[in-house]
């Protein structure tokens, strides 16, 4: 089928079903929700036999979707309406949620059902359910409502004793009582409005929040901070804040989401407690190291602190190393929140960069362990890269790739991926993976070779094979040959071209990213980090226009 994907961003859920729907073989173009008359354009250039819209803010225009079918995809079981289902899902603690696929018509949510799944609900924020548990519903029911369709079946009326229609969430229905609220009620609070558009508590807003079992105090009183972090008392116990946004003075003072540290005011004890973004494991031989930073951004102080925790993890007699990542991400690259925060960009984003690039190093030249990335959540950019340094690659079964840097501002990039790109899959495929500019799924990332191994219906059961397979290469017998082999090949390559002048090389290319003539990574980060709506859809993602 020749199908219009009509998003308002190109956001996760968007991208995993245009992987699903390419690599079945139909025939895909994008184009961003600007107005009615671009969508209207879009359709007439494209003659899709459907338009399918996973992340909208505006109703399809009549026009458009009385010309031919436009299914939409809604976050909430059969007969839910709203445009915040998630949010009253998560503030409600509800125990099962769903994902349907609706026909357009002149009514929100209102559509007759192609399709629909539910799934359990788990403890955890709006966002992270949203790349996990929603996204794999929306895979299969866009799925089963495209073979209904190509059968020549119906869509089904909803029942109207389903129907229920609530209103946005508005920031007094999910507003924190610190005097009242216990921890379960605060952590379903943030949770509800995380990533967008947080909690407004005073004069932040909060996102990330997560149990402490046994720090203490007044309640509403600031306790503590630790990586990043700050801990509040709450009226049973206390919850840490991991990331805080001002509020912003005026409509053309936006403000930005950083470590929460960065934007509380207030001079508190460093104290470790429950909450971690960085920790070590080890089991049977084998040692994995965690590093879920939040949205997978990685700053210079968060990439020190990485480079030191793998650097005691090496010193650990252990024959394999995982590198675990977190469950939404893997790793984004560098956090561009923080270089735009900074009072020099350009110098913050050189400083973060040589950060990273010394753990990609790191592990690169670790010669006596087999060295592992497990890509339990999504990964893009310099975090692809800095993935591809292990010796094996591994990755849950949904997990999507954006293994390029053009997209801000023709960023050149560094992790050392003119070295580990190419050893992987070969020149000629490296230049077309990095000029595509689009995202990719295991499947291609495995034809490639990016991806050995593709594995697991969720994060639980990708956890538990990694630690099957993990074990099993640390007893293998031939292990010894293994990392023999190994270092040979390190030492050639050496002898071929330094890893050092591969550094050299990318890095002469970033300053000029950073400090040269062209401001397009500037202005492209900018754009990014406030959330500047496009104005129009790149030609990389609009077949239909170029």
């Amino acid at each position: 089928m020749r199908i219009l994907l009509l998003v308002h961003a190109f956001n996760s859920l968007a991208q995993r079903l245009y992987v699903e729907l390419a690599e079945r073989g139909h025939t895909l173009s994008i184009e961003f929700d600007v107005n009615d008359s671009v969508t209207s354009e879009a359709v007439e250039r494209f003659r899709p036999d459907l338009l399918l819209a996973p992340f909208l803010k505006r109703a399809i225009p009549e026009a458009v979707w009385r010309r031919l079918p436009c299914l939409v995809v809604h976050p909430g079981p059969p007969g839910d309406r709203g445009p915040s289902s998630l949010d009253w899902a998560v503030l409600e603690g509800a125990a099962e949620w769903g994902v349907t696929v609706l026909q357009a018509n002149g009514e929100f949510d209102a559509g007759d059902v192609w399709a629909s799944r539910a799934f359990p609900m788990r403890a955890a924020p709006k966002a992270s359910l949203y790349r996990h548990e929603v996204t794999e519903a929306a895979v299969a029911a866009v799925l089963e409502a495209l073979q209904r369709l190509e059968r020549g079946e119906a869509a089904t009326p909803v029942d109207p004793a389903l129907v229920r229609t609530r209103p946005a969430m508005r920031q007094a229905d999910r507003a924190i009582d610190w005097s009242r609220d216990d921890t379960a009620t605060v952590l379903r609070k943030i949770r509800s409005g995380d990533g967008v558009p947080g909690v407004r508590d005073g004069d932040v807003s909060l996102f990330d929040v997560h149990p402490e079992s046994r720090l203490t105090g007044a309640p509403g009183a600031w306790l503590a901070r630790w990586q990043g972090a700050v801990c509040r008392a709450t009226v049973d116990g206390a919850v840490w804040i991991g990331a805080m946004k001002a509020r912003s003075p005026g409509p053309h003072a936006p403000t930005l989401k950083l470590p929460a540290s960065m934007v509380l005011a207030a001079d508190l004890p460093e104290v470790a407690g429950d909450h971690r973004d960085l920790w070590y494991e080890e089991a049977d031989g084998v040692g994995y190291l965690h590093f879920p930073f939040y949205n997978g951004a990685m700053s210079a102080g968060q990439c020190a602190r990485l480079l030191a925790a793998y650097q005691e993890a090496c010193r650990r007699d252990t024959r394999v190393l995982v590198l675990m990542g977190g469950e939404d991400f893997w790793s984004n690259g560098i956090h561009l929140n923080v270089i735009e925060a900074a009072s020099s960009p350009a110098d913050e984003s050189w400083r973060t960069i040589n950060a990273i690039d010394d753990v990609a190093r790191a592990v690169l030249t670790t010669t006596d362990k087999v060295t592992v990335s497990a890509l339990s959540g999504n990964t893009g950019a310099g975090g692809v890269f800095l993935a591809l340094a292990a010796d094996r690659v591994w990755a849950r079964g949904g997990v999507v790739l954006n293994p390029h840097y053009k997209g801000m501002g023709n960023l050149y990039g560094s992790e050392y991926w003119t070295y580990v790109l190419p050893r992987r899959v070969g020149e000629e495929r490296a230049r077309a993976v990095t000029e595509a500019r689009l995202p990719m799924g295991t499947a291609e990332a495995r034809r490639l070779g990016l991806v050995d191994a593709a594995f697991g219906c969720g994060s639980v059961d990708f956890r538990v094979e990694v630690a099957e397979r993990a074990r099993a290469l640390a007893a293998d017998p031939a292990l010894p040959a293994l990392l023999a082999d190994k270092r040979a090949r390190r030492a050639a390559d050496e002898a071929a071209k330094p890893l050092e002048q591969y550094r050299a090389e990318e890095l002469e290319r970033m300053r000029f990213n950073f400090y040269g003539f062209d401001p397009s990574y500037h202005v492209a980060r900018y754009n990014f980090v406030f959330k500047v709506p496009k104005s129009r859809t790149p030609l990389y993602l609009a077949a239909h226009r170029r």
